[in-house]
């Protein structure tokens, strides 16, 4: 079972490689992985995404929180939280494929960022469900390079992690 977690940390040197060999020693893979700086400076918000079921859930959350530098934890529920991220992909530009980039492009709610005779760059956004879609509609039409970002996820409505007490 997918599982999306939310995990405020400070910004501080060696933080990511802490969390990274947390799911080394345990065995977990990290299906995606982003982090960013917050609004505060001094710390970090990072969105994992894994796959197990509740009991790996849990045990990967109790030791997320016992690692130093890590001040909040938190299970982002599917359907009570919005989730987006980012493609880049390059695909080879040829006058046979031309229009049916173009037009995938308008479907998707894409932007064309880069475009030369031998290959358009074509920027998407949205649910993970919807990046997958364009990446198979562009497969056939041949794709040259391709670069995600992974999941980044906040709380719906008035759902918040909230920060007061880190």
């Amino acid at each position: 079972m997918r599982a999306v977690i939310a995990v405020y940390v400070e910004n501080k040197y060696g933080v990511l490689a802490r969390v990274a060999g947390l799911f080394m020693r345990r065995g977990f893979n990290i299906d995606s992985l982003t982090v960013g700086e917050t609004d505060d400076p001094a710390y970090s918000r990072m969105t994992i995404v894994i796959n197990g079921d509740e009991n790996v859930r849990e045990q990967v959350m109790h030791q997320l929180m016992k690692l130093h530098n890590v001040k909040k934890v938190k299970l982002l529920e599917e359907g009570r939280a919005v989730e987006r991220e980012l493609l880049l992909v390059k695909v080879k530009n040829t006058p046979e494929n031309r229009a049916e980039i173009m037009a995938a492009a308008e479907i998707y709610r894409a932007k064309i960022i880069d475009y030369t005779t031998a290959s358009m760059c074509v920027e998407v956004t949205g649910e993970p469900s919807k990046i997958r879609a364009f990446i198979d509609v562009m497969r056939p039409l041949g794709i040259v390079e391709i670069c995600r970002t992974g999941v980044v996820s906040l709380g719906r409505g008035t759902s918040i992690m909230d920060r007061s007490d880190i």
